[in-house]
């Protein structure tokens, strides 16, 4: 997966780079056919602000988070962008094997 790290108003350290891709890297677990990611870190003031945007095979996915924390900002992005993968696997999952127990169970 590629991914894109950008900071608006913050400097984007080595340190917060790697938390970054670690909490991404946990997305892969769920489905493995992310093509790109653009994560966008930012400041305002007392508002700390995370929003990626992960391009899947068949989606977009965008999410956004917002804490008094950069690190909650981005623990609250993984996990909403970790729903988001899991119910879009579940979407491009094939179905037909439900119908086919309903059949056997008939």
């Amino acid at each position: 997966m590629n991914l894109n790290i950008s900071g608006h108003h913050v400097e984007v350290t080595p340190p917060l780079r790697e938390y970054v891709v670690s909490k991404l890297k946990k997305l892969e677990r769920h489905f493995d056919h992310l093509i790109s990611a653009e994560v966008i870190l930012s400041v305002e003031k007392l508002r700390q602000k995370a929003e990626a945007t992960i391009h899947a095979s068949g989606a977009n996915l965008h999410a956004e988070a917002v804490d008094g924390d950069l690190y909650a900002a981005i623990d609250l992005l993984s996990d909403k962008l970790d729903q988001q993968t899991r119910k879009h696997k579940d979407k491009t999952r094939d179905h037909h094997q439900k119908e086919a127990h309903k059949r056997m169970a008939t």
